[in-house]
């Protein structure tokens, strides 16, 4: 980790705290993912979850509340202690640590359950995503349960934006913080595999098209009814049904991969 990565980070906590964007897309995000984590959770309770990412929880409710019913202990970290601080101020059970995915400040199987949702997809090579497997990996328990979503590379619009310079899109308005590297569904296989995950279940998710749902979003979040605005969500979550077709890695926005560790 350099302290530029950790600044730029903590500049987007603080701004995004203030400013509050993209609120019912978050928000949306935040159920399918809690809906499909809950499904993938080994029966009972885990003794101790890790989730890799706190920016949701630093804003809002995040998928902390699903974590929680499933595990005794449920451990966050991030990058950026802006957002850290926010996440643990919000979340008072929740152990909330700054710390670099790539060099996790853990003992070796120290969890029985891993969630890293979208925090693999923002190193500028996949170099970054290979180092946080290989830890995600060394603090699982033998047979503990790794969740993981990225960029899907598969689907033209992700693609497309992965191809075109970050600086151009960003003055746009369309990417509001920096993405990067990710991996194709096969790519991801293979890598977990090559690391000692053993992955059994790939899906997709977010399968409306994200840049019309922000702008939408926005347009309701200033001018519509509660009411209005959590009918948008709804619709929104009617879309997921793409994530049983044929055609899903070519609409959903992220890969979710299900893996056991080896």
């Amino acid at each position: 980790m350099t302290s530029d990565e950790r600044s730029y980070w903590d500049g987007i906590g603080r701004d995004w705290q203030q400013t509050r964007p993209q609120g019912l897309w978050r928000t949306h995000c935040a159920e399918v993912e809690g809906d499909l984590f809950a499904r993938w959770m080994p029966a009972g309770r885990a003794a101790r979850i890790l989730k890799t990412d706190l920016f949701g929880e630093a804003l809002g409710e995040g998928t902390f509340s699903t974590l929680e019913r499933r595990g005794k202990r449920v451990v966050g970290i991030d990058l950026s202690l802006t957002v850290t601080r926010a996440a643990r101020d919000r979340h008072g059970t929740l152990a909330a640590v700054g710390a670099d995915v790539r060099s996790l400040p853990f003992s070796g199987e120290s969890f029985d359950v891993v969630v890293s949702n979208s925090t693999l997809d923002h190193f500028r090579s996949q170099e970054g995503i290979t180092l946080s497997l290989r830890e995600l990996h060394r603090v699982l328990a033998p047979g503990g349960i790794l969740l993981l979503t990225l960029d899907n590379l598969l689907n033209p619009l992700i693609a497309l934006r992965n191809h075109l310079p970050f600086g151009f899109l960003n003055r746009l308005g369309i990417v509001p913080y920096y993405v990067g590297a990710t991996l194709t569904p096969r790519r991801a296989r293979r890598r977990l595999e090559e690391i000692g995950f053993e992955p059994f279940e790939f899906t997709t998710i977010m399968h409306f098209p994200r840049i019309v749902a922000v702008g939408l979003s926005g347009l309701l979040e200033r001018n519509a009814s509660a009411v209005a605005q959590r009918a948008f969500v709804r619709m929104l979550a009617r879309f997921e049904v793409l994530s049983r077709w044929p055609t899903r890695f070519l609409t959903g926005h992220f890969v979710a991969v299900r893996a056991i560790r080896k």
